[in-house]
């Protein structure tokens, strides 16, 4: 999610768990501890291409550096004056709960995250609600802030208002996978009805309130891409592309890997002046682009080129909106 969001339910962590005993400090220090996953952006303009496909939401985002790191975060707070009388047992569970929701919340994004590393590169990803929503986000401040401003730390009401944003936020959160179960089987149904094959279907919703939605259909030669709006229940109109597998034989094997790893079989490979781009339909979902006879299926790509070596050149690419 954005960083907004992650703060904001870092601060409400913060507040469940420490609320009572430190006051506001409590939801300053899990926004700030919220955040730390996302750090792992700082790193990204010093690394090479290959390697920032799976950094983002890597290790700092798994299940392991969850744990280590509230261990190291709860031993500098109890150092910490300005913290006040906190034990150790509440600072871990102040800094734990705010690292580990943080990474359980991009995990129903699109991408998804590594929660397995280093056991397992597996990205958990259930794409039932896209980054930025705030229906999720708001009942989190809105809770956050009535605790916050209207008890001081030893009212015993002080709990309630935080709570029940968490409570609203987490029912929007388990609602957004009933409604993709709902997406899905519409998709596949509008699939059927117009002949269209497909073995994998993939949905991502776009833009606020899981009302729209992208759906991404794989042939055995073709993805097939369609929008849908739960409000107007329109019929999909899919765009067929071809998935052009070919185009990536002649390329380095773990180069090839790694694009498809990274798109989780969700992709097409297209050729434009003597240079290969690959769309990743997994993570990036802007719609079409269409530029004279050249067809696109979303705006990102990365690009390859190959020198007369043989050896590949990765970058990457965005089309302009039309």
């Amino acid at each position: 999610m954005d960083s907004i969001t992650q703060a904001v339910l870092g601060a409400a962590i913060g507040e469940a768990v420490a609320g009572r005993k430190i006051g506001h400090k409590a939801a300053i220090a899990g926004a700030v501890i919220g955040t730390i996953p996302d750090l792992d952006v700082l790193f990204i303009p010093f690394l090479d291409e290959m390697t920032k496909m799976s950094f983002h939401r890597g290790y700092s985002h798994s299940i392991l550096f969850c744990l280590v790191t509230a261990f190291l975060i709860a031993f500098a707070m109890s150092k910490i004056k300005w913290i006040g009388d906190l034990s150790y047992r509440k600072a871990w569970m102040v800094s734990f709960f705010a690292l580990f929701t943080h990474v359980l919340l991009d995990a129903f994004t699109t991408y998804g995250t590594q929660l397995l590393l280093p056991f397992s590169d597996w990205r958990i990803s259930f794409d039932s609600i896209n980054i930025v929503d705030p229906i999720y986000t708001l009942p989190l401040m809105t809770g956050l802030g009535f605790s916050i401003y209207l008890y001081n730390k030893k009212d015993s009401r002080r709990s309630l208002p935080n709570n029940l944003g968490l409570i609203a936020s987490s029912i929007y959160l388990l609602f957004t996978l009933a409604n993709k179960q709902h997406i899905q089987k519409e998709f596949y149904n509008q699939l059927k009805s117009q002949n269209l094959p497909s073995y994998g279907l993939l949905t991502v919703p776009v833009k606020i309130g899981n009302v729209q939605w992208y759906g991404v259909a794989k042939g055995d030669k073709d993805l097939y891409i369609g929008k849908y709006n739960m409000l107007n229940q329109n019929r999909i109109v899919f765009e067929s592309f071809s998935i052009n597998d070919d185009l990536l034989q002649t390329m380095d094997n773990n180069l090839v890997k790694k694009l498809k790893w990274v798109a989780q079989g969700y992709y097409v490979v297209t050729e434009k002046d003597n240079k290969i781009r690959v769309y990743n339909m997994q993570c990036d979902m802007q719609g079409t682009r269409t530029f004279g006879g050249y067809r696109a299926p979303t705006a990102f790509y990365y690009e390859i080129s190959i020198d007369s070596k043989g050896e590949s050149t990765i970058n990457t690419g965005m089309h302009p909106k039309e």
